[in-house]
């Protein structure tokens, strides 16, 4: 007592005295304990509040101090439900997370009165209608991943789902996503946790990913495991292996499964002890420069018994771009595909300092990667993928025109299985069952429902982009052009991306590299990463 002010010791003293009150009273009667009992609880609250050193809020404040950390608790929920308006959310504003329920449900995803939006507002960015509209395809164009030496070539929906790893994911969810593309013959990558029975039951076309800590075919020392990712390799449900060098939320650093998490299942899955916490490491080991990258491209697809074969990263330095294409070039060794993933990206947990102020937003990453790939006269044998925030048609024809093939969306397909963007994903905590591992609330999840909102929902946001290029005039993607989207630089100038950016033609920069890119052209090393 002898750190107490005399104002703090006469706090204590007074709930003491209530709660010995309190004890007393209802030691007469056993009815008095329904009176006593709320005095009796909120003073030994205060007793503890006012001794505790922990929180200097409770020492002033006891009882009373509660209060701040329940309304801390729920801030997300407060903020969505009765703050935000409909367009200025973040990460994803509350019309965008209506027409992915909307369509998910199978229910109207029309507005009335126009937009929300200020569309005289600086950034704001819109695509070209055309006065002469074609008429909307009917059947969903798909595109063929496979470069000349690919032998199983797969056609790849232009909306499926992105990266999501079991683990980080319910089996539940993953279960439904898997179901769900199955139902909507679309494909699922796996994320890099493992090729797990959740995402083989379903049925679903699968994109095998394999990242640093190559769970699912790794030596017991971390190192890659050839023989028995040839093996997993040949299921038939693997329709694509996929190298991920780095992704949006956090480019350059590896994950971290707590070892709380780490059930026998996972373990089973990831090929790690059980219990133990799982560190992925930032860099690989196969390899270390991009001449080196290309060639296990080329093992894993061999290893892969010709089936497409590529990798999924955020971009970084155009100099490192640069170097792999000619490396590329140099060896004659392409992927059949690369999938850009842009810093606004992020289902998985990230320091903030990563997600806020690391990597290429998907825009310039495209652009860049698409470009880089033109000028080098490798574009025809690689397809692009783009993830990154796409959501909705709009979303997805915009990437379209930017250079993209075709898309993946990872936190809009998490909505479609019942995510309310709670941001609760790394406390195992999720309040729906879509991140988390623990049983209880993953049952929560009905996997024959969910399976079948994932499929309304991409079946509705492909149909969306078709309507849309219908409308500017075009039939088929590979007809949009860089002119057809444009935005807003101030409330009297708007420019297309035509002109905002630099677009190559075809081997221009092994003729005569642009002055804009000559001096990264000209540093770019194939024998090692240059920054």
């Amino acid at each position: 007592m002898r750190g107490l002010s005399a104002v703090r010791f006469g706090a204590v003293a007074l709930l003491v005295v209530v709660a010995a009150g309190a004890v007393v009273l209802a030691a007469g009667n056993a009815w008095w304990w329904f009176l006593a009992g709320p005095l009796l609880v909120p003073a030994l609250v205060g007793v503890y509040d006012l001794l505790q050193t922990k929180h200097s809020v409770l020492r002033n404040y006891p009882v009373l101090g509660h209060a701040r950390f329940l309304l801390e608790a729920i801030r997300p929920e407060l903020q969505q439900y009765f703050i935000e308006r409909n367009f200025d959310g973040r990460p994803y504003d509350r019309s965008v997370r209506s027409i992915v329920y909307q369509r998910a449900k199978g229910t109207d995803a029309e507005e009335p009165f126009g937009t929300e939006r200020d569309v005289y507002a600086d950034g704001y960015e819109f695509l070209v209608p055309s006065m002469a509209p074609v008429k909307q395809a009917e059947t969903p164009p798909r595109v063929r991943i496979g470069g000349p030496d690919c032998t199983k070539p797969y056609d790849m929906a232009l909306l499926n789902v992105s990266a999501m790893s079991f683990g980080s994911l319910s089996a539940n969810a993953i279960l439904a996503l898997n179901k769900g593309a199955a139902l909507g013959g679309f494909a699922h990558d796996t994320g890099e946790g493992g090729l797990s029975e959740y995402h083989l039951r379903g049925g679903g076309d699968l994109i095998w990913e394999v990242g640093t800590g190559y769970f699912g075919c790794r030596t017991s020392d971390g190192d890659f495991d050839a023989a028995e990712f040839s093996d997993k390799a040949q299921h038939d449900a693997v329709k694509c292996v996929s190298l991920k060098l780095s992704q949006g939320a956090k480019p350059g650093i590896g994950g971290v499964l707590p070892g709380s998490k780490v059930n026998a299942e996972i373990a089973r899955v990831r090929d790690v002890p059980i219990g133990q916490t799982v560190i992925s490491p930032p860099y690989h080991r196969v390899f270390s420069t991009p001449r080196e990258l290309v060639h296990f491209v080329a093992r894993m697809r061999e290893l892969a018994d010709g089936k497409p074969t590529g990798f999924k990263l955020c971009v970084g330095s155009r100099r490192q771009v640069l170097a792999l294409c000619k490396a590329m070039a140099d060896e004659e060794v392409t992927p059949d595909f690369i999938v850009v993933d842009g810093s606004e990206g992020g289902t998985g947990a990230a320091p903030l300092e990563f997600a806020d102020h690391l990597g290429t937003p998907l825009t310039e990453g495209l652009i860049t990667v698409h470009n880089a790939l033109v000028g080098t006269g490798l574009r025809d044998r690689i397809r692009l993928g783009a993830s990154g925030k796409v959501a909705t048609g709009a979303d997805l024809v915009k990437r379209l025109v930017q250079g993209a093939d075709y898309t993946n969306a990872a936190r809009a397909m998490m909505f479609a299985v019942g995510c309310i963007q709670s941001q609760r994903c790394h406390t195992n905590k999720c309040p729906v069952g879509v991140a988390t591992q623990d049983p209880r609330r993953g049952r929560a999840l009905d996997v024959g429902d969910k399976s079948q909102r994932v499929q309304r929902y991409q079946h509705s946001t492909v149909a969306g982009a078709l309507q849309i290029m219908a409308a500017m005039g075009v039939s088929d993607p590979a007809d949009l052009a860089p002119h057809q989207l444009r935005r807003r630089l101030d409330p009297h100038v708007v420019r297309s991306y035509a002109e905002l950016y630099d677009w190559l033609e075809p081997g221009q920069l092994l003729a005569e590299p642009p002055e804009e890119w000559a001096v990264d052209w000209k540093a770019a090393d194939p024998d090692r990463f240059t920054v």
